[in-house]
């Protein structure tokens, strides 16, 4: 039997009962790697040989009685998390040495539930991409058409998954990188509450691995199933026992129903600032459908959505101070010059990103400020809805583009061109509050590319998206082998 493409759960329940051996998964994914990833190239970093160290040490563990979350399960984890003795170089060929002494947190918490750790996935240089590709490690294809990019920045992890390369993978998420690699490979990832999960060790080359709270960034799960994701979510969640004393168990709130009908839902599918194409809209209407048909109240419009446009300038604005804070002087020094230039009544994106970079401490407060009075919006949305339904990004995945800068770079919408980073506008949307998302596999395009929709929950009520994602799975169906 074939056991690449199972969920954890069902190889959890294998092994369990006695069908199958850590040992023999690992043995199988280690051999598909070997064959399939050659023309993927999600796997940067193999680490076979402690894998099947890890999974005999399982199998023992088993067999005197123990279990444990992920006890056997062969699993990947993104380049950018510290594991030590191992490069962490987040592309960037000048860090292509830089091995870290310790785990990040949620490596530990992996080694900790028992998880056979087979290598590390491929990332965009400094993970500050849409796509997956650098200079070290060279370009991920997506495994549905190699031409075409996998997503980022956790495509490797994605590809990984699409590909049957292990049942889970940990990523990140700041601009939509869980979300938007699994909509462009039909996979399953979860963008938790901003906090919920601690992020030490996921940290830049050559940074110290401090337990800093993050502002927009989280870390999170990625699976073939919506049961995994939470499955792995209750292994990495609760607070850094750095900055806790001793680590507690952090109780979410149940979801809040167990049935489709009962759920009260928002249907998004236009955005004031870019259009959402053909392929997306029609996933966006078959989930909507799917959900109307089991009974669920479905709204496409509500008075109670904060202003989506003020929502997007805000996340950029936010995004960019933070990924500017660390730019040397004299960028810094050119930037401030061109956003001095910018005309007044600029309101594009490209302006709200270029300001973002030079945000006086004074600036950045006023617009936390408004984030809160977003969050409070939301909070209100969510006393009349449970969760709200909308694209991931306007597109299935692209042709690979490596061409110039990422700011010269244009998307192709329905055979118009828009800027390239204004796509972000909807992985923000549950980014700036905060929010959690769930990203699920809504079907294919007519070109037959796998396109996802996100389900953005209440603030720590991560349960509430995931239990839709479960019941939609068993509705529409989910992830299939590309």
């Amino acid at each position: 039997m074939e056991w690449s493409f199972r969920s954890a759960e069902e190889l959890s329940a294998a092994m369990r009962a006695g069908e199958v051996t850590s040992a023999e998964l690992t043995d199988e994914a280690i051999a598909r790697i070997e064959r399939d990833d050659k023309a993927i190239n999600a796997i940067c970093v193999r680490t076979f040989d402690s894998a099947r160290a890890a999974a005999h040490r399982a199998d023992q563990a088993r067999a005197r009685g123990e279990d444990r979350p992920l006890l056997g399960i062969p699993v990947t984890v993104k380049e950018s998390y510290d594991m030590a003795g191992l490069p962490t170089t987040w592309g960037m060929p000048q860090h292509a040495n830089h091995v870290p002494a310790a785990d990040a947190v949620q490596v530990s918490r992996l080694r900790a539930a028992g998880a056979v750790i087979l290598g590390k996935t491929n990332v965009p240089a400094t993970l500050r991409d849409i796509q997956t590709f650098n200079d070290i490690y060279g370009t991920t294809n997506n495994p549905w058409d190699h031409d075409r990019t996998s997503g980022g920045s956790s495509g490797g992890s994605a590809a990984a998954l699409a590909s049957g390369f292990g049942a889970l993978s940990l990523g990140s998420d700041l601009a939509g990188s869980l979300r938007t690699p699994a909509h462009f490979c039909g996979i399953y990832a979860h963008k938790p509450s901003l906090g919920l999960a601690p992020a030490r060790g996921m940290v830049a080359p050559t940074a110290p691995a401090l337990p800093v709270d993050l502002d927009l960034a989280v870390v999170g799960p990625m699976a073939r199933t919506a049961r995994d994701l939470t499955l792995l979510l209750d292994v990495m969640a609760g607070p850094d026992p750095l900055t806790h004393g001793i680590a507690y168990d952090l109780a979410l709130p149940p979801a809040r129903h167990e049935r489709p009908a009962d759920f009260r839902v928002l249907v998004l599918e236009d955005h004031p600032l870019i259009p959402t194409g053909s392929a997306v809209r029609a996933a966006v209407h078959r989930v909507a459908a799917a959900l109307a048909e089991e009974g669920a109240r479905v709204q496409w419009h509500s008075p109670l959505l904060p202003d989506p446009a003020e929502a997007a300038t805000l996340y950029m604005q936010l995004m960019l101070s933070n990924a500017a804070a660390s730019l040397p002087a004299e960028v810094y020094e050119q930037l401030r010059t061109r956003a001095a230039a910018l005309s007044g009544d600029d309101r594009s994106l490209d302006a709200a990103r270029l300001r973002g970079t030079v945000l006086s401490h004074r600036d950045w407060v006023a617009a936390n400020n408004r984030r809160e009075l977003h969050r409070h919006g939301w909070r209100q949305l969510f006393a009349e809805f449970d969760a709200v339904v909308c694209p991931i990004t306007p597109t299935p995945a692209f042709p690979h583009n490596h061409t110039g800068g990422l700011e010269d770079r244009r998307i192709d919408i329905d055979g118009v061109e828009y800027p390239y980073f204004d796509q972000l506008v909807w992985a923000g949307m549950a980014t700036m509050p905060g929010l959690p998302a769930t990203a699920v596999p809504a079907g294919r395009s007519p070109a037959g590319l796998p396109v996802g929709v996100q389900l953005i929950g209440p603030m720590f009520e991560d349960r509430t998206p995931l239990r839709l994602a479960e019941l939609l799975e068993q509705k529409i169906g989910g992830f299939q082998a590309p």
